[in-house]
């Protein structure tokens, strides 16, 4: 069963692009990372989801409900948490977290307790006076505490410290062994790659892939090099599949993979070697593959 479903999901704001023709299915118990830069189309496509924004053409289900016939009916199963939100600067965290958990009818004060204590969130303390790290801790507590069946989290980790992004991606895998699905946004391709199933990336209102991390790696590269005891064979490497980039530095020598390196790994088996390096391909690679250097420098 696919939790969220879009087809030719389109959200067009006049002269400026919104979101184009996207085609989403994500499924019950699914971790699915939603990855592209800043303004790539991520928040539209979540807040059409969810039904903040009406789209142009297409139609996004939730729970196999389209999403503007009964948001009402998603919110009450949904933990949302907006890229940017304000909330009331005179009340204190706990007033705050009080006040969500009301509206939903109210919710497990143990649970909501140990929430704020494993996110060290001190609930004392008025919101306008919490750093943006806080805030973002406040936020995360609000879209967890009733233990919703499905997570959409936009940039959910801005602002927050290693330590308590680490206590953040257990919360994560705790929900979803409880059955919950998540659904991520990020920019940030190393949280992506520890912590979800399968990534979707857009660029420019357009998705370019869907696949598993795994699959997504595979389209990088390998940075190759080879120190040799002797003199250094290029020719034997360069016209092998997938290689290219072939630069030779005194005894060394160094490539781009694309695809399988298995190639490059009998061809060096050849000759006398002294060191062997491959870079494996992270995600950030990958990312880079697809919008070239100056599109992920926008971050």
């Amino acid at each position: 069963m696919n939790v969220i479903e879009t087809e030719r999901l389109t959200k067009s704001y006049g002269r400026h692009r919104g979101i184009v023709e996207v085609d989403l299915a994500v499924g019950a118990g699914e971790v699915f990372g939603f990855l592209g830069p800043n303004g790539a189309g991520k928040t539209t496509t979540i807040r059409t989801l969810l039904d903040l924004i009406r789209p142009t053409s297409g139609v996004a289900r939730v729970f196999g409900i389209v999403s503007s016939a009964d948001p009402i009916a998603i919110h009450r199963r949904t933990g949302y948490l907006p890229g940017e939100f304000a909330l009331y600067d005179r009340l204190t965290g706990a007033q705050t977290l009080e006040y969500f958990a009301n509206l939903r009818g109210g919710v497990d004060p143990s649970y909501r307790a140990s929430l704020v204590e494993r996110l060290d969130l001190d609930p004392s303390r008025r919101f306008r006076e919490y750093s943006k790290g806080n805030k973002q801790k406040v936020g995360l507590v609000i879209a967890l505490q009733h233990r919703p069946d499905l997570l959409v989290l936009d940039e959910p980790t801005a602002g927050l410290d290693p330590l308590v992004q680490q206590s953040f991606f257990a919360i994560l895998r705790e929900a979803v062994a409880g059955g919950a699905t998540v659904f991520l946004s990020s920019h940030i391709l190393s949280e992506v790659e520890k912590s979800c199933d399968r990534v979707a990336i857009i660029r420019e209102g357009r998705l370019v892939k869907v696949g598993t991390v795994d699959a997504l790696r595979d389209l990088a590269h390998h940075q190759v090099e080879l120190r040799f005891a002797g003199e250094v064979p290029a020719a034997a490497f360069a016209a092998l599949p997938g290689v290219s980039d072939v630069v030779v530095d005194d005894h060394v020598l160094r490539m781009r993979v694309t695809g399988g390196i298995t190639p490059v790994v009998a061809a060096a088996a050849r000759f006398e070697l002294l060191d062997f390096v491959s870079r494996e391909p992270s995600l950030e690679d990958t990312f880079l593959a697809q919008y070239g250097r100056a599109a992920a420098e926008v971050q």
